[in-house]
C-alpha cells in the first residue's frame, strides 16, 4: 500500500475525531443548561501507556475500562505486526 493512503486516512480520523469532539460538547451544553453540575475524564495515550484523568469516581471507572481496552488493542496491533513482518 502507498503511504498516501495511510497519511490520508490519518488525517480523516484526525478531522472526524475533532467533530466528534465539538458536536459533543455542543450536545451536553445544551442539554445541561443551567443545571450547573459537569462530571467528566479523560484519557491520554502515549503509545501504550495510558494517562488518566477525571472529576468523579464514576467517569474514571469508565475511562479506565476504555483505557485498558485501548491498551490491549494497540499491544495486540503491535505482537500482529512483529509476527507478520518476520
Amino acid at each position: 500500500m502507498d503511504a498516501a493512503i495511510f497519511y490520508a486516512l490519518g488525517l480523516a480520523l484526525i478531522v472526524v475525531g475533532i467533530i466528534i469532539i465539538v458536536v459533543a460538547i455542543i450536545l451536553v451544553s445544551m442539554r445541561r443548561a443551567g443545571k450547573g453540575k459537569i462530571k467528566g475524564a479523560g484519557i491520554i495515550m502515549i503509545g501504550p501507556v495510558p494517562i488518566i484523568f477525571g472529576t468523579d469516581k464514576k467517569s474514571v471507572k469508565y475511562v479506565l475500562m476504555l483505557a485498558l481496552a485501548l491498551t490491549i488493542a494497540v499491544v495486540v496491533a503491535i505482537l500482529v505486526y512483529y509476527w507478520l513482518l518476520r
